[in-house]
């Protein structure tokens, strides 16, 4: 927690750095990068980067962590920095890389602030900064323990044993450990990260929902990102990686997990982000659940929708499950009630049930509005976003 002059100091101050964050956080990555291009060449993601999303993230990581620690001093913000330790650990972030993003972080704020900046300000930053970063230090450990992995020495060698188009810009590739050594183990709802070298030489990481969980292998899904700019890592693994061609790989991380309960589960997804809840479908189905399950899809249309035949059988094979799926511009004849956005507020959603959602975050927004209308409990809904966290202090 924080010192009782370190809280005063961040209240009357946040308010100034949270206006400014958003001029803070591009000079400190610009900053950091001049240092160390080697961070955005083989480590941080150069798409999110080139669009802002990246730094928006850490400004509303910084903001949230200091506003918890106003308004619940006694309390850590555990599930925020259980999702950004799984993050960092997924692609081999170590303790020794913090000291780097403190100096280029504290040194942006003074070329923005100034002399707003005085001793006693940078002192109570420093404070916030050092208690979330050493909080986050800890998490990693114990997943890298758990994992059985070094920071940075956790890539493994995995071959491609099979390639499958889904639709049009989205594929999935089953790989084995080219050591031939058994798979690690992995919790439905989970995603591993997947290094690719660039033709020009960087290592860049993306990190990919496993979307089953086939013997003696792993199994993710690969979405072509077009726009601009064009997902980099997507389109090589498209274009450049067949079967027989090998990836380096990490374990699996990710908190949103499905639990090992037995009560009723809702599974809310759009667009890709039906990976994870293909993966967690393919748990239950596998384990002949008798949980209620409610899965839910949204896509642009039948042909746009990746693993349609999938979630159609999952949920045909549960005891209590069923499929509820909306196309916004549906091509064959669809029923009105299933046309155009996911409206999860006409189905009946038991008591105690555990959702997760997963897709854009419009889509995650609204469906989290209609379940904590339905009566759904805030502590019962979690998401998982494919990127940086938008999400974090906006909520």
């Amino acid at each position: 927690m924080l010192s009782t002059a370190s809280a005063a100091t961040v209240r009357a101050t946040l308010p100034v750095v949270g206006a400014a964050i958003g001029e803070i956080t591009p000079r400190f990555y610009e900053r950091m990068f001049t240092a160390r291009p080697d961070l955005l060449r083989d480590l941080f993601n150069r798409g999110n980067q080139a669009d802002g999303s990246q730094q928006q993230a850490l400004a509303g990581s910084i903001a949230a962590f200091a506003t918890a620690l106003l308004e619940r001093p006694d309390e850590r913000p555990d599930a925020m920095l259980a999702r950004i330790a799984h993050k960092h650990a997924s692609v081999g972030i170590a303790a020794d890389q913090y000291p780097i993003v403190h100096e280029h972080l504290f040194a942006a704020i003074v070329d923005v602030l100034g002399d707003a900046v005085t001793p006693e300000v940078a002192a109570a930053w420093d404070e916030v900064y050092w208690l979330m970063a050493n909080a986050l230090i800890a998490v990693e450990a114990r997943l890298y323990a758990e994992a059985g992995v070094e920071p940075g020495q956790h890539w493994r060698r995995y071959r491609v044993l099979a390639r499958f188009p889904e639709t049009a810009d989205v594929t999935t590739f089953l790989v084995r450990p080219a050591d031939g050594g058994p798979v690690p183990a992995a919790r439905p709802g989970q995603y591993v990260s997947v290094q690719a070298r660039m033709p020009d030489g960087a290592q860049q990481i993306r990190q990919y929902s496993l979307s089953g969980h086939p013997d003696g292998a792993l199994q993710f899904s690969v979405k072509r990102a077009a726009g601009d700019p064009a997902g980099e890592v997507s389109n090589h693994l498209h274009d450049h990686v067949g079967v027989g061609g090998t990836l380096l790989v990490g374990p699996p991380f990710g908190d949103v997990a499905l639990d090992g309960g037995d009560g009723p589960v809702l599974l809310a997804s759009a667009g890709i982000g039906g990976t994870p809840m293909l993966g967690m479908l393919a748990h239950l189905a596998a384990t002949d659940s008798a949980r209620r399950v409610i899965a839910v899809h949204g896509d642009r249309d039948e042909f746009s929708h990746a693993f349609r035949t999938d979630l159609l059988q999952l949920t045909g094979k549960l005891k209590s499950g069923e499929a509820h799926v909306w196309y916004e511009h549906p091509v064959t004849p669809w029923p009105a009630g299933r046309t155009g956005l996911v409206d999860v507020s006409g189905l009946h959603i038991p008591p105690g049930t555990t959702a997760y959602l997963c897709g854009p975050l419009p889509f995650m927004r609204a469906v989290r509005a209609q379940l904590l209308a339905a009566g759904v409990g805030a502590a019962d809904i979690h998401y998982e976003v494919f990127g940086p966290d938008l999400w974090l202090g906006q909520d």
